[in-house]
């Protein structure tokens, strides 16, 4: 017991010291989870111990949690509309990677067919614990190219059963293939039918009645029954433990529950995430990569230029250019199921320890590289195709004396609409890219990203506008946009719409030239339009918000 205490110690004090160096350089916190479990595990050197298994097991509901609030957004009316893009797109994504990785690992690499086979459609997988996660984080997720990721990550997920079972066919010669897909079917069918039939009558009754205790630990606790229930009934049955948590998630979707159980689970899916990643990094034996160094890097960087080539050929079918590059750039690397498949096939003598840890290597480094690569999807993919949608990486303007409008909601379209109809040169900076999309369908010059970025204050040309209008609604974005702001240009003529005194206050000791109180403005307007005649004619000013 004192042992395991001081490696959870010693792990979250590396995790922790080591997370708080890599934000200062913008490197994603999921490097730092895979690095302290390389440093933890060569320190205690317990690689392959029932330590290890259990650690495994906990940071598989990582995935599990992951999948789950996955589903709570793709309800199955939503799934139905995007039957295309995950049918069509995931089974052309999965089956054209493996054709093409097949025959280069099974004739020059001189591997055998049944090795090949594994390597071909273990590495079609791509990363659903950092990929999902980033999409969330940054918004992503509901952008044209985010959806298609989705969609292609939700079918691969799928994909991961039929492998699993193809591997265990091809480890027993006494089983036939007939065999294997009649039992696959059969539990299929169980599992959908009692999740969609009694299954979802027992979930609806189990949160109705808990949130009606108005206690959130019942509340809490009943969501976890149903997220571990769901995944052990689908692990039973021969499936992944996500797919069950899939289900789930998609049930929840239907029902009024599903914003408050995804704002519940949140915290319990990130540290079990964290869990997961400190898992894969224990998997990373530095003798063995030190001795095979170029060939690692190699077959990884192959595998993912394959990957991406083939990703950008389905997307640009259907979408535009910059979608089909950010698509590929997501979803090029190998995913975390491929440890599922390469441990099965390793347990099965399929494939041998020598090469199983090769390619447990090549998918661990893959996955170290990924976080770098998605936190700047966009501007990789700036690289490739111009466009006005690159986060926080503008094209410098040629604009002098124009008015910067930070946020395009209700506000800042009226704001847009009055600068417009009086002709004056503005812009809008905002990190919402459907208010981005709005805004530049509606003709005015929009960018995506965040004002408090001093690229983005460069390229906006801050020190050269008339004036810089904050219409963003939370107190904090609008501390921390003002101070950038001013740190980078002091003399900048700063408007903030406030919405109520306190606002104000928190905000005096920031050098902003002008307030306005919306409800303040709106009381006079009331009062004016009041006092005037009956038979005035009516302000266009009802007509601004749209």
């Amino acid at each position: 017991m004192d042992s395991t205490l001081i490696i959870i110690f010693i792990s979250l004090a590396i995790a922790s010291v080591l997370n708080i160096v890599l934000k200062k350089f913008s490197i994603s916190h999921i490097i730092g989870y895979i690095f302290t479990g390389t440093i933890i595990s060569n320190i205690f050197h317990f690689n392959g111990s029932q330590d290890l298994d259990s650690l495994e097991l906990i940071g598989e509901f990582g995935i599990v949690f992951l999948m789950f609030t996955i589903g709570l957004e793709i309800s199955f009316s939503k799934l139905k509309k995007m039957k295309e893009i995950v049918l069509l797109n995931g089974t052309l994504q999965v089956v054209l990677s493996a054709l093409v990785i097949f025959p280069i690992a099974h004739f020059i690499f001189q591997l055998n067919t049944t090795s090949s086979i594994i390597i071909a459609l273990a590495f079609s997988l791509s990363s659903t614990a950092i990929v999902l996660t980033y999409l969330k984080k940054s918004k992503d997720i509901v952008t044209p190219y985010g959806e298609k990721s989705v969609a292609i990550l939700v079918f691969q997920d799928l994909a991961v059963i039929p492998i699993l079972l193809l591997i265990s066919f091809l480890a027993n010669d006494q089983l036939s293939i007939g065999d294997v897909v009649l039992k696959t079917l059969l539990s299929a069918t169980l599992v959908i039918v009692f999740m969609f039939t009694l299954g979802k009558k027992l979930i609806e009754w189990l949160l109705h009645f808990s949130t009606n205790a108005k206690l959130e630990e019942l509340f809490l606790g009943s969501v976890l029954t149903i997220v571990i229930g769901a995944s052990l009934l689908a692990h039973e049955m021969g499936f992944t433990y996500s797919l069950g948590a899939f289900i789930a998630g998609m049930i929840i979707a239907e029902t009024t529950f599903h914003v408050k159980v995804e704002s519940d689970i949140a915290s319990y899916k990130d540290i079990l995430l964290g869990a997961f990643f400190f898992s894969i990094g224990t998997k990373i034996d530095i003798l063995y990569f030190s001795t095979h160094l170029y060939l690692v890097f190699g077959v990884l960087i192959f595998t993912m230029l394959v990957k991406a080539l083939i990703i950008y050929a389905l997307m640009k079918r259907k979408s535009n250019k910059s979608d089909s590059i950010k698509s590929a750039l997501a979803l090029c690397q190998i995913g975390e199921f491929s440890f599922a498949i390469f441990t099965l096939a390793i347990g099965e003598h399929l494939v041998s320890e020598e090469l199983g840890s090769f390619l447990i290597l090549v998918t661990v480094l893959s996955m170290i590289i990924t976080p770098f690569m998605v936190n700047n999807i966009y501007k990789l993919a700036s690289y490739f195709v111009v466009e006005f949608f690159e986060s926080d990486k503008i094209t410098p303007i040629n604009n002098t004396n124009h008015t910067i409008i930070c946020g395009f909601a209700i506000v800042g379209r009226i704001v847009a609409k009055e600068l417009d109809k009086r002709g004056i040169d503005f812009l809008i900076i905002s990190d919402n890219l459907q208010h981005v999309l709005l805004a530049r369908e509606r003709g005015y010059m929009a960018y995506f990203g965040h004002l408090d970025k001093r690229p983005v204050l460069e390229s906006l040309k801050v020190e050269q506008s008339a004036s810089v209008i904050i219409t963003v609604n939370t107190l904090l974005n609008k501390k921390i946009i003002c101070q950038a702001v001013l740190d980078y240009y002091p003399h900048a003529n700063l408007v903030v719409k406030i919405n109520s005194l306190e606002e104000k206050a928190a905000l005096n000791g920031i050098a902003i030239n002008s307030f306005v109180h919306a409800q303040h403005e709106a009381a006079v307007l009331l009062v004016k339009k009041s006092l005037a005649p009956v038979n005035k004619p009516l302000s266009d000013n009802t007509a601004l918000v749209e």
